[in-house]
Protein backbone atom coordinates (compact mmCIF):
# COMPACT_ATOMS: atom_id res chain seq x y z
CA UNK A 1 0.00 0.00 0.00
CA UNK A 2 2.57 2.48 0.84
CA UNK A 3 4.46 1.68 -2.46
CA UNK A 4 1.25 2.88 -4.10
CA UNK A 5 0.59 5.59 -1.89
CA UNK A 6 3.83 6.91 -0.86
CA UNK A 7 6.08 7.84 2.50
CA UNK A 8 7.78 10.88 3.40
CA UNK A 9 10.15 11.88 6.21
CA UNK A 10 9.80 15.58 7.80
CA UNK A 11 12.94 16.59 9.38
CA UNK A 12 14.05 19.86 11.28
CA UNK A 13 16.86 20.91 8.56
CA UNK A 14 18.62 19.83 5.30
CA UNK A 15 21.55 18.57 7.40
CA UNK A 16 19.21 16.33 8.98
CA UNK A 17 17.89 15.19 6.14
CA UNK A 18 21.40 14.71 4.44
CA UNK A 19 22.00 12.37 7.16
CA UNK A 20 18.50 10.63 6.63
CA UNK A 21 19.20 10.37 3.11
CA UNK A 22 22.54 8.40 3.89
CA UNK A 23 20.35 6.27 6.57
CA UNK A 24 17.55 5.07 4.88
CA UNK A 25 19.54 2.98 1.88
CA UNK A 26 21.41 1.16 3.88
CA UNK A 27 18.69 -0.15 5.56
CA UNK A 28 16.84 -0.95 2.11
CA UNK A 29 14.24 2.21 2.19
CA UNK A 30 15.41 3.73 -1.55
CA UNK A 31 11.92 4.59 -2.17
CA UNK A 32 11.23 7.40 0.92
CA UNK A 33 10.65 10.75 0.26
CA UNK A 34 12.48 13.34 2.49
CA UNK A 35 11.36 16.70 3.06
CA UNK A 36 11.68 19.80 5.63
CA UNK A 37 8.34 21.78 6.46
CA UNK A 38 10.07 24.89 4.68
CA UNK A 39 10.33 22.36 1.60
CA UNK A 40 6.81 20.97 1.95
CA UNK A 41 4.80 24.33 1.68
CA UNK A 42 7.09 26.31 -0.90
CA UNK A 43 4.42 28.35 -2.96
CA UNK A 44 6.09 31.77 -2.40
CA UNK A 45 9.78 32.19 -2.49
CA UNK A 46 10.88 32.81 1.26
CA UNK A 47 13.43 35.86 1.58
CA UNK A 48 12.78 37.05 5.32
CA UNK A 49 12.40 36.22 9.21
CA UNK A 50 9.73 37.35 11.54
CA UNK A 51 10.32 38.56 14.76
CA UNK A 52 9.60 36.05 17.39
CA UNK A 53 5.97 37.38 18.16
CA UNK A 54 5.03 37.66 14.62
CA UNK A 55 6.20 34.34 13.87
CA UNK A 56 4.73 32.84 17.08
CA UNK A 57 1.03 34.85 15.60
CA UNK A 58 0.77 33.44 12.20
CA UNK A 59 1.88 29.55 13.41
CA UNK A 60 -1.14 29.89 15.82
CA UNK A 61 -3.85 27.62 15.02
CA UNK A 62 -6.21 30.81 15.28
CA UNK A 63 -4.65 31.83 11.67
CA UNK A 64 -6.81 28.75 10.27
CA UNK A 65 -10.24 30.84 10.74
CA UNK A 66 -8.96 34.22 9.33
CA UNK A 67 -7.76 32.67 6.19
CA UNK A 68 -11.18 30.61 5.87
CA UNK A 69 -12.86 33.54 6.21
CA UNK A 70 -10.31 35.94 3.51
CA UNK A 71 -10.97 32.81 0.83
CA UNK A 72 -14.58 33.11 1.71
CA UNK A 73 -14.67 37.05 1.73
CA UNK A 74 -15.18 37.59 -2.12
CA UNK A 75 -18.93 36.00 -2.68
CA UNK A 76 -20.88 38.38 -4.17
CA UNK A 77 -24.78 38.84 -4.82
CA UNK A 78 -25.19 39.15 -8.31
CA UNK A 79 -26.25 42.35 -9.70
CA UNK A 80 -28.38 41.28 -12.71
CA UNK A 81 -30.11 37.96 -14.31
CA UNK A 82 -27.48 35.60 -16.34
CA UNK A 83 -28.45 35.96 -20.12
CA UNK A 84 -27.23 33.54 -22.46
CA UNK A 85 -28.20 33.13 -26.21
CA UNK A 86 -28.06 29.97 -28.06
CA UNK A 87 -28.99 30.19 -31.63
CA UNK A 88 -32.15 32.27 -31.99
CA UNK A 89 -33.25 31.87 -28.57
CA UNK A 90 -32.28 34.02 -25.33
CA UNK A 91 -32.55 31.78 -21.97
CA UNK A 92 -32.49 33.94 -18.49
CA UNK A 93 -31.57 32.64 -15.27
CA UNK A 94 -33.20 35.62 -12.54
CA UNK A 95 -30.75 36.80 -9.58
CA UNK A 96 -33.19 35.47 -7.08
CA UNK A 97 -31.85 31.77 -8.46
CA UNK A 98 -28.31 32.37 -8.75
CA UNK A 99 -28.70 33.46 -5.31
CA UNK A 100 -30.30 30.36 -3.92
CA UNK A 101 -27.16 27.95 -6.17
CA UNK A 102 -24.73 29.97 -4.38
CA UNK A 103 -26.16 29.67 -0.53
CA UNK A 104 -26.98 26.03 -1.44
CA UNK A 105 -23.72 25.41 -2.41
CA UNK A 106 -22.27 27.82 0.17
CA UNK A 107 -23.70 24.82 2.78
CA UNK A 108 -21.89 22.25 1.35
CA UNK A 109 -18.23 20.67 2.96
CA UNK A 110 -16.79 21.10 -0.30
CA UNK A 111 -13.23 23.49 -1.39
CA UNK A 112 -13.77 26.48 -2.50
CA UNK A 113 -12.37 26.03 -5.91
CA UNK A 114 -14.59 22.68 -6.06
CA UNK A 115 -17.61 24.41 -5.47
CA UNK A 116 -16.34 27.26 -8.08
CA UNK A 117 -16.32 24.32 -10.71
CA UNK A 118 -19.73 23.04 -9.58
CA UNK A 119 -21.24 26.24 -10.04
CA UNK A 120 -20.57 26.73 -13.51
CA UNK A 121 -22.62 23.00 -14.14
CA UNK A 122 -25.50 24.46 -11.89
CA UNK A 123 -26.26 27.60 -13.86
CA UNK A 124 -25.65 25.69 -16.86
CA UNK A 125 -28.28 23.22 -15.38
CA UNK A 126 -30.42 26.16 -14.56
CA UNK A 127 -30.34 27.24 -18.53
CA UNK A 128 -31.30 23.47 -19.49
CA UNK A 129 -33.77 23.25 -17.11
CA UNK A 130 -35.64 26.02 -18.89
CA UNK A 131 -34.69 24.77 -22.28
CA UNK A 132 -36.43 21.56 -21.58
CA UNK A 133 -39.65 23.49 -20.41
CA UNK A 134 -39.43 25.08 -23.60
CA UNK A 135 -39.60 21.74 -25.63
CA UNK A 136 -36.00 21.54 -26.60
CA UNK A 137 -33.97 18.25 -25.81
CA UNK A 138 -30.40 19.25 -24.35
CA UNK A 139 -27.88 16.84 -23.59
CA UNK A 140 -24.69 16.58 -21.51
CA UNK A 141 -22.75 18.50 -24.18
CA UNK A 142 -25.25 21.64 -24.29
CA UNK A 143 -24.97 21.58 -20.77
CA UNK A 144 -21.28 21.64 -21.08
CA UNK A 145 -20.85 24.19 -23.79
CA UNK A 146 -23.28 26.42 -21.32
CA UNK A 147 -21.03 25.89 -18.76
CA UNK A 148 -18.19 27.51 -20.56
CA UNK A 149 -19.75 29.75 -22.46
CA UNK A 150 -18.60 33.30 -21.68
CA UNK A 151 -22.15 34.58 -19.97
CA UNK A 152 -21.68 31.97 -17.57
CA UNK A 153 -17.68 32.34 -16.67
CA UNK A 154 -18.71 35.94 -16.45
CA UNK A 155 -21.42 35.31 -13.41
CA UNK A 156 -18.87 33.02 -11.66
CA UNK A 157 -16.28 35.44 -11.75
CA UNK A 158 -18.67 38.10 -10.16
CA UNK A 159 -20.21 35.81 -7.70
CA UNK A 160 -17.43 33.30 -7.03
CA UNK A 161 -14.02 35.10 -7.78
CA UNK A 162 -10.89 32.42 -8.68
CA UNK A 163 -9.14 32.95 -5.89
CA UNK A 164 -5.00 32.92 -5.73
CA UNK A 165 -3.60 31.70 -2.17
CA UNK A 166 -0.64 34.10 -2.58
CA UNK A 167 -2.38 37.06 -3.60
CA UNK A 168 -4.72 36.07 -1.21
CA UNK A 169 -2.23 36.11 1.95
CA UNK A 170 -0.67 39.05 0.56
CA UNK A 171 -3.44 40.98 0.79
CA UNK A 172 -4.47 40.00 4.38
CA UNK A 173 -0.55 40.88 5.24
CA UNK A 174 -0.77 44.25 3.49
CA UNK A 175 -3.86 45.53 3.78
CA UNK A 176 -5.12 46.25 7.65
CA UNK A 177 -8.97 47.10 6.70
CA UNK A 178 -8.41 43.63 5.05
CA UNK A 179 -7.10 41.60 7.74
CA UNK A 180 -9.37 43.43 10.07
CA UNK A 181 -12.52 42.72 8.88
CA UNK A 182 -11.26 38.52 8.57
CA UNK A 183 -9.75 38.58 11.86
CA UNK A 184 -12.67 40.45 13.97
CA UNK A 185 -13.18 38.58 16.87
CA UNK A 186 -10.17 35.95 16.51
CA UNK A 187 -7.32 38.21 16.47
CA UNK A 188 -7.12 41.22 19.04
CA UNK A 189 -6.06 44.73 17.08
CA UNK A 190 -2.51 44.62 18.49
CA UNK A 191 -2.11 40.98 17.61
CA UNK A 192 -3.14 42.46 13.89
CA UNK A 193 -1.03 44.84 13.98
CA UNK A 194 2.10 42.78 14.95
CA UNK A 195 1.80 40.07 11.71
CA UNK A 196 1.13 43.38 9.20
CA UNK A 197 3.95 43.53 6.20
CA UNK A 198 5.71 46.75 7.93
CA UNK A 199 6.09 47.75 3.88
CA UNK A 200 3.07 46.49 1.91
CA UNK A 201 4.81 44.61 -1.49
CA UNK A 202 3.88 45.25 -5.16
CA UNK A 203 3.87 41.74 -6.25
CA UNK A 204 4.13 38.17 -5.04
CA UNK A 205 7.50 37.35 -6.68
CA UNK A 206 8.66 40.45 -5.17
CA UNK A 207 7.50 40.37 -1.60
CA UNK A 208 9.28 39.73 1.75
CA UNK A 209 7.98 36.17 2.16
CA UNK A 210 9.07 34.77 5.92
CA UNK A 211 8.75 30.83 6.51
CA UNK A 212 5.51 31.39 8.48
CA UNK A 213 4.22 33.39 5.99
CA UNK A 214 4.61 30.29 3.59
CA UNK A 215 2.52 28.18 5.60
CA UNK A 216 0.13 30.46 5.57
CA UNK A 217 -0.43 30.69 1.74
CA UNK A 218 -0.36 26.48 2.12
CA UNK A 219 -3.31 26.85 4.45
CA UNK A 220 -4.98 29.20 1.85
CA UNK A 221 -4.30 26.92 -0.92
CA UNK A 222 -5.81 23.59 0.59
CA UNK A 223 -9.00 26.03 1.58
CA UNK A 224 -9.34 26.33 -2.36
CA UNK A 225 -7.93 22.83 -3.16
CA UNK A 226 -7.51 19.54 -1.67
CA UNK A 227 -3.83 18.83 -1.14
CA UNK A 228 -2.73 15.25 -2.00
CA UNK A 229 -2.18 12.70 0.85
CA UNK A 230 0.49 10.47 1.07
CA UNK A 231 0.16 6.55 2.51
CA UNK A 232 2.87 7.40 5.11
CA UNK A 233 4.52 10.65 7.06
CA UNK A 234 7.31 10.22 9.21
CA UNK A 235 7.24 13.88 11.68
CA UNK A 236 10.72 13.79 13.27
CA UNK A 237 11.35 17.02 15.87
CA UNK A 238 7.75 17.43 15.74
CA UNK A 239 7.90 19.58 19.14
CA UNK A 240 9.36 22.54 17.09
CA UNK A 241 6.33 22.74 14.55
CA UNK A 242 3.50 25.52 15.28
CA UNK A 243 0.15 24.75 14.70
CA UNK A 244 0.21 25.86 11.59
CA UNK A 245 2.77 24.23 10.44
CA UNK A 246 1.38 20.54 12.13
CA UNK A 247 -2.07 21.70 9.86
CA UNK A 248 0.05 21.69 6.53
CA UNK A 249 1.90 18.45 7.83
CA UNK A 250 -1.97 16.85 8.70
CA UNK A 251 -2.68 17.66 5.20
CA UNK A 252 -0.16 15.32 3.66
CA UNK A 253 -1.41 12.53 5.41
CA UNK A 254 -5.32 13.02 5.69
CA UNK A 255 -6.27 9.56 4.30
CA UNK A 256 -2.90 7.92 5.43
CA UNK A 257 -1.00 7.32 8.42
CA UNK A 258 1.89 8.86 10.82
CA UNK A 259 4.24 8.50 13.00
CA UNK A 260 5.15 11.73 14.89
CA UNK A 261 8.37 11.77 17.41
CA UNK A 262 9.65 14.66 19.37
CA UNK A 263 10.79 15.70 22.99
CA UNK A 264 9.84 18.41 24.58
CA UNK A 265 12.38 19.17 26.34
CA UNK A 266 14.13 19.79 23.12
CA UNK A 267 11.45 22.60 21.73
CA UNK A 268 13.56 25.52 20.60
CA UNK A 269 10.94 28.06 18.91
CA UNK A 270 8.83 30.19 20.36
CA UNK A 271 5.66 27.66 19.48
CA UNK A 272 7.52 24.78 20.75
CA UNK A 273 5.00 22.58 21.90
CA UNK A 274 3.97 22.32 25.72
CA UNK A 275 2.08 19.01 25.28
CA UNK A 276 1.55 16.13 22.99
CA UNK A 277 -2.24 16.51 23.26
CA UNK A 278 -2.19 19.51 21.36
CA UNK A 279 -0.44 18.98 18.57
CA UNK A 280 -1.95 16.22 17.79
CA UNK A 281 -5.33 17.71 17.18
CA UNK A 282 -3.45 19.92 15.33
CA UNK A 283 -2.32 17.13 13.18
CA UNK A 284 -5.81 16.03 12.85
CA UNK A 285 -4.85 12.76 14.47
CA UNK A 286 -7.74 11.34 16.54
CA UNK A 287 -7.12 7.80 17.09
CA UNK A 288 -3.26 7.63 18.42
CA UNK A 289 -1.09 5.19 19.98
CA UNK A 290 1.22 7.34 22.25
CA UNK A 291 4.22 5.65 23.55
CA UNK A 292 6.32 7.89 25.99
CA UNK A 293 10.38 6.43 25.36
CA UNK A 294 12.36 6.70 28.42
CA UNK A 295 14.95 4.38 28.13
CA UNK A 296 17.28 4.40 25.54
CA UNK A 297 20.41 2.80 24.36
CA UNK A 298 21.92 5.39 21.89
CA UNK A 299 23.22 8.04 24.05
CA UNK A 300 25.82 6.80 27.39
CA UNK A 301 24.23 7.42 30.56
CA UNK A 302 27.05 9.13 31.72
CA UNK A 303 26.33 11.89 29.11
CA UNK A 304 23.13 11.71 29.53
CA UNK A 305 22.99 11.96 33.31
CA UNK A 306 25.07 15.60 32.25
CA UNK A 307 22.59 16.33 29.56
CA UNK A 308 19.85 16.12 32.03
CA UNK A 309 20.87 18.24 34.68
CA UNK A 310 19.04 20.85 32.48
CA UNK A 311 15.67 19.30 32.65
CA UNK A 312 14.56 21.04 35.62
CA UNK A 313 15.00 24.05 34.09
CA UNK A 314 13.72 23.57 30.28
CA UNK A 315 10.53 20.85 31.21
CA UNK A 316 10.42 20.57 35.10
CA UNK A 317 7.50 18.36 34.49
CA UNK A 318 9.52 15.95 32.65
CA UNK A 319 10.87 12.59 33.94
CA UNK A 320 14.50 12.32 33.05
CA UNK A 321 15.23 9.55 30.51
CA UNK A 322 18.16 6.98 31.55
CA UNK A 323 20.39 4.73 29.67
CA UNK A 324 20.73 1.45 29.29
CA UNK A 325 23.92 1.83 28.37
CA UNK A 326 27.32 2.52 30.78
CA UNK A 327 30.57 4.13 29.18
CA UNK A 328 32.88 5.01 31.58
CA UNK A 329 35.22 7.80 30.33
CA UNK A 330 32.64 8.38 27.21
CA UNK A 331 32.65 12.26 29.20
CA UNK A 332 34.86 15.02 29.76
CA UNK A 333 34.57 18.63 30.61
CA UNK A 334 37.83 20.47 30.03
CA UNK A 335 38.68 24.02 31.27
CA UNK A 336 40.57 25.88 29.16
CA UNK A 337 42.49 29.62 29.28
CA UNK A 338 39.61 31.56 28.09
CA UNK A 339 42.10 33.53 25.30
CA UNK A 340 43.11 29.92 23.90
CA UNK A 341 39.66 28.20 23.70
CA UNK A 342 39.98 27.82 20.05
CA UNK A 343 43.12 25.93 20.55
CA UNK A 344 42.38 24.09 23.15
CA UNK A 345 39.43 22.71 20.67
CA UNK A 346 41.56 22.00 17.51
CA UNK A 347 43.68 19.63 19.84
CA UNK A 348 40.51 18.14 21.22
CA UNK A 349 39.24 17.51 18.02
CA UNK A 350 42.76 16.05 16.50
CA UNK A 351 42.22 13.76 19.78
CA UNK A 352 38.80 12.56 18.80
CA UNK A 353 39.87 11.93 15.27
CA UNK A 354 42.08 9.10 16.63
CA UNK A 355 38.87 7.63 17.56
CA UNK A 356 36.95 5.87 15.10
CA UNK A 357 33.52 6.78 13.96
CA UNK A 358 31.86 10.31 13.05
CA UNK A 359 33.06 13.41 15.04
CA UNK A 360 31.46 17.23 15.09
CA UNK A 361 33.01 20.18 16.30
CA UNK A 362 29.32 22.12 18.13
CA UNK A 363 29.49 25.26 18.44
CA UNK A 364 27.06 28.51 18.90
CA UNK A 365 26.46 29.72 15.49
CA UNK A 366 28.15 33.25 15.33
CA UNK A 367 31.18 31.22 16.47
CA UNK A 368 31.60 28.67 13.31
CA UNK A 369 33.14 31.30 10.53
CA UNK A 370 36.05 31.62 12.85
CA UNK A 371 36.37 27.78 13.73
CA UNK A 372 35.97 27.15 10.42
CA UNK A 373 39.03 29.36 9.58
CA UNK A 374 40.83 27.38 12.42
CA UNK A 375 40.21 24.20 11.17
CA UNK A 376 41.49 25.72 7.55
CA UNK A 377 44.56 26.53 8.87
CA UNK A 378 45.17 23.88 10.84
CA UNK A 379 44.74 21.89 7.80
CA UNK A 380 41.92 19.91 9.09
CA UNK A 381 39.73 18.71 6.87
CA UNK A 382 35.87 19.23 7.74
CA UNK A 383 32.68 19.69 6.38
CA UNK A 384 30.85 22.74 7.22
CA UNK A 385 27.27 22.21 7.86
CA UNK A 386 24.64 24.82 6.51
CA UNK A 387 26.43 25.77 3.54
CA UNK A 388 24.64 22.80 1.80
CA UNK A 389 23.08 24.00 -1.68
CA UNK A 390 19.04 25.26 -1.64
CA UNK A 391 16.80 21.96 -1.91
CA UNK A 392 16.43 20.03 -5.00
CA UNK A 393 20.21 20.09 -5.73
CA UNK A 394 22.93 17.33 -5.09
CA UNK A 395 23.49 17.25 -1.21
CA UNK A 396 25.31 14.79 -0.86
CA UNK A 397 28.77 15.79 -0.32
CA UNK A 398 31.36 15.06 -3.05
CA UNK A 399 33.75 13.30 -0.83
CA UNK A 400 33.09 11.67 2.91
CA UNK A 401 35.05 13.65 5.72
CA UNK A 402 35.18 12.54 8.80
CA UNK A 403 34.50 15.71 10.58
CA UNK A 404 31.79 18.01 10.55
CA UNK A 405 31.44 21.78 11.98
CA UNK A 406 28.12 21.97 13.24
CA UNK A 407 26.38 25.50 14.19
CA UNK A 408 24.40 24.50 17.36
CA UNK A 409 21.24 25.93 15.53
CA UNK A 410 21.54 22.85 12.88
CA UNK A 411 22.39 20.08 15.78
CA UNK A 412 18.75 18.84 16.13
CA UNK A 413 17.96 15.56 14.69
CA UNK A 414 21.74 14.56 13.80
CA UNK A 415 24.04 12.24 15.85
CA UNK A 416 28.03 11.33 15.99
CA UNK A 417 30.21 8.84 17.30
CA UNK A 418 32.23 11.79 19.54
CA UNK A 419 31.59 15.20 19.79
CA UNK A 420 33.62 18.31 21.15
CA UNK A 421 30.97 21.15 22.48
CA UNK A 422 32.76 24.93 22.37
CA UNK A 423 32.14 27.03 25.30
CA UNK A 424 28.35 25.83 26.28
CA UNK A 425 27.34 29.70 27.61
CA UNK A 426 27.92 30.59 24.18
CA UNK A 427 25.50 28.27 22.71
CA UNK A 428 22.86 29.06 25.98
CA UNK A 429 23.39 33.50 26.00
CA UNK A 430 22.79 33.26 22.14
CA UNK A 431 18.68 32.75 21.82
CA UNK A 432 16.24 32.74 24.10
CA UNK A 433 15.80 29.20 24.11
CA UNK A 434 19.31 28.69 24.74
CA UNK A 435 19.43 26.29 27.69
CA UNK A 436 17.33 23.69 25.68
CA UNK A 437 19.17 23.97 22.51
CA UNK A 438 22.21 23.18 24.49
CA UNK A 439 20.29 20.14 25.91
CA UNK A 440 19.55 19.07 21.88
CA UNK A 441 23.87 19.52 21.84
CA UNK A 442 24.95 17.59 24.78
CA UNK A 443 22.35 14.62 23.45
CA UNK A 444 24.54 14.50 20.04
CA UNK A 445 26.88 12.17 20.81
CA UNK A 446 26.85 8.00 20.96
CA UNK A 447 30.13 7.14 22.13
CA UNK A 448 31.99 10.25 23.64
CA UNK A 449 31.35 14.15 24.51
CA UNK A 450 34.26 16.40 24.98
CA UNK A 451 33.23 19.71 26.47
CA UNK A 452 36.15 22.44 26.63
CA UNK A 453 34.85 25.82 28.13
CA UNK A 454 37.09 29.09 28.98
CA UNK A 455 33.83 30.99 30.21
CA UNK A 456 32.37 29.56 33.41
CA UNK A 457 29.45 26.74 32.39
CA UNK A 458 25.81 27.55 32.84
CA UNK A 459 25.16 26.90 36.27
CA UNK A 460 21.84 24.85 35.40
CA UNK A 461 24.94 22.66 33.79
CA UNK A 462 27.21 23.17 36.64
CA UNK A 463 24.43 21.99 39.26
CA UNK A 464 23.89 18.71 41.29
CA UNK A 465 20.86 17.17 40.40
CA UNK A 466 20.94 14.89 43.47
Amino acid sequence: RLQRSGTLVIGPNRSFLDYIQQVLPALGEVEVGQSTVEDLVAHVPVKTTDTAEAGRLKGDARMAEVLRRAVWSGLAAPTESLLVVRGSRRWRVPSYEIEDVVAALRTRDVRYGAARDILHQRLAHAVLVQMERAGESPDDRVQDAVARSRPVRDMVNAVWPAVDPAKLVMRLLSEPAFLAACADGVLTADEQAAILWRKPARGVASAKWSPADAVLVDEAADLVARTPSLGHVIVDEAQDLSAMQCRAVGRRCSTGSATVLGDIAQGTTPWSATDWATTLTHLGRADVRFEELTQGFRVPREILDFASRLLPHIAPGLAPASSVREAPGSLTVRAADPQAVDDELLLGVLELLDQEGSIALIAADARIPALADALRKAGIDHRALGTEPPAGEDHAPTTPQRLSLVPAGLAKGLEFDHIAVAEPAEIVAAEPQGLRRLYVVLTRAVSGLLVIHGSPLPPELSEATG
